[in-house]
């Protein structure tokens, strides 16, 4: 039996610049940070006692005779792509719910290949893991999404995250010093909508669009990325929680889908009680919103935005682990 754990992410700026429709042409930074909120994949080998040969458990129940069969596209397309052609059977949990904009569907990804490698007694560097995912969901699944999610999942940690050619990825750690790290985490809330969404589908809306439309906001998106990490560097943590109510405001001239009605008040509720800044996490229109409030204010946002789940979190720094390795049932 093999247990992975792959954490979630939390971006916080040049989100948009990871889409290939734009890095490869432009180039692309995000500044991200995975949390100590994880999706964790038990996998082994099936008993060949039953009719079928591949049973998969993550919020619905397969079992399934041959790959194709399979209805949940990651696990499918995986294992195709890794060429298992044994039975095996998956079961998959997770500490935050799935369609909520923190990277959900590639630690998915990330973690179930970085078991399948485990099962074929094979070690797979966080870069190769992270090419692997973003190859599964972007050329596989053809799925609308980035390339920041997949690598912040197998990497971990706070990272600039500079993205070039189709394999060109650079991750650089943002290691300032450890109580500026320390008041950030102090300084950054997460509440839960209670919305779920598709990333996929909602940025299918724009990103096809992104060059033609977007190009004075994501250039300006990208240049954020550096001056956000200038701003950890120099202590300027206020400044930095401004910075993200900037970015908002960018991010929502890409579509009309990006927030809605609902979402602005929670927002505008929140800064009128002490934030300084934040953002719905994700491609947008619910999930996780992310908040920068200086500790004195945190307890009158927490009044008022009291109908929303509160999520406290730390950085992770680890990226995806073998948590698991029992070779006698492997």
């Amino acid at each position: 039996m093999i247990i992975t754990r792959t954490p979630f992410r939390i971006s916080f700026f040049g989100g948009g610049t990871d889409y290939p429709e734009w890095y490869k042409q432009y180039g692309g930074s995000v500044l991200n940070t995975t949390i100590n909120k994880y999706c964790y994949i038990m996998l082994r080998p099936f008993p060949p006692f039953f009719k079928y040969k591949y049973q998969i458990r993550y919020r619905k129940s397969e079992c399934c005779v041959k790959i194709d069969s399979i209805k949940h596209p990651t696990v499918r397309e995986c294992l195709k792509f890794m060429g298992i052609d044994s039975g095996i059977e998956l079961v998959h949990t997770a500490d935050l719910p799935a369609r909520s904009g923190l990277g959900s569907s590639s630690s998915f990804t990330v973690c179930f290949l970085h078991a399948i490698n485990a099962l074929n007694g094979k070690l797979i560097t966080k870069r190769k893991l992270a090419l692997d995912a973003i190859h599964v969901e972007q050329n596989l699944i053809k799925e609308n999404i980035g390339s920041q999610d997949q690598t912040a999942a197998a990497f971990g940690g706070l990272n600039k995250v500079d993205f070039g050619g189709a394999s060109n990825i650079i991750i650089t750690p943002i290691t300032p010093n450890h109580n500026i790290i320390n008041k950030l985490q102090d300084n950054l809330m997460l509440f839960f909508t209670g919305f779920s969404r598709t990333a996929s589908d909602v940025a299918g809306t724009y990103i096809k669009t992104l060059k033609k439309n977007n190009r004075k906001e994501l250039f300006k998106m990208k240049e954020m990325v550096n001056y956000s990490i200038e701003l950890l560097y120099n202590n300027k943590l206020d400044d930095f929680g401004k910075l993200l109510n900037e970015s908002w405001k960018l991010k929502k001239t890409f579509s009309k889908n990006i927030s809605n009605d609902t979402i602005d008040e929670i927002y505008a509720e929140a800064l009128k009680c002490g934030a300084l800044g934040g953002k719905l996490c994700g491609a947008g229109a619910g999930g996780f919103l992310l908040l920068y409030v200086p500790k004195e204010k945190q307890f009158f946002v927490k009044v008022a935005l009291k109908d929303f789940l509160f999520v406290p979190f730390i950085f992770d720094t680890l990226g995806s682990q073998i948590i698991l390795y029992n070779r006698e049932e492997v």
